[in-house]
């Protein structure tokens, strides 16, 4: 009963940071404002799928590698981490359509999956921006669009992490039965 009650704890500690980092993974996407740099004596700020100058926002027009993988991998990411999300929910239910799998594992391992599509996104980003805009401009930054990735990078670990702690829990005893 006692390792039920730890092994919820593990499950809802793993969906509130899974919750979290999805949604932080939302905003870090659609948001425009992953660099901010100054050209031509005013700040300009862009996201992955705008750049904004003072008092106006334009859409990316050209198809630049990096940028498409990075909102490749950032989409794909919070798919994981909704499909991850679902079926950590129907772990934490126990629902039991599903018997010859264990959903807290799979849980795990899509927040797993999850944290590594946006660690790609931004180690995509950061390595192209730090060359390219580095070279070019003195005055840049980083964002709190970008932050709130990396945010999200490290939510998405301990919703595995967690989920993975509640798998063990629940398998132990289990193993410990059939000897």
């Amino acid at each position: 009963c006692i390792s039920n009650n730890k092994m919820y704890s593990f499950m809802g500690g793993g969906l509130f940071c899974a919750g979290v980092g999805n949604i932080l993974l939302v905003v870090s996407t659609a948001t425009d404002y992953w660099m901010q740099y100054r050209h031509s004596g005013s700040f300009m700020h862009q996201g992955l799928w705008r750049y904004c100058v003072p008092g106006k926002c334009y859409l990316h027009t050209d198809s630049v590698a990096y940028w498409d993988a990075t909102r490749a991998f950032m989409i794909l990411s919070l798919l994981a981490g909704i499909i991850g999300i679902i079926i950590g929910i129907m772990a934490f239910m126990q629902y039991s359509s599903f018997n010859k799998f264990d959903k807290t594992f799979a849980a795990g391992v899509l927040y797993f999956i999850s944290c590594l599509f946006v660690l790609l996104a931004m180690a995509i980003y950061t390595a192209v921006t730090v060359n390219y805009y580095g070279k070019r401009y003195g005055h840049w930054r980083f964002s709190w669009s970008y932050i709130i990735g990396w945010v999200a990078v490290v939510l998405n670990v301990f919703a595995g992490i967690f989920y993975m702690c509640a798998y063990r829990m629940h398998e132990s005893p289990q193993s410990s039965n059939s000897r």
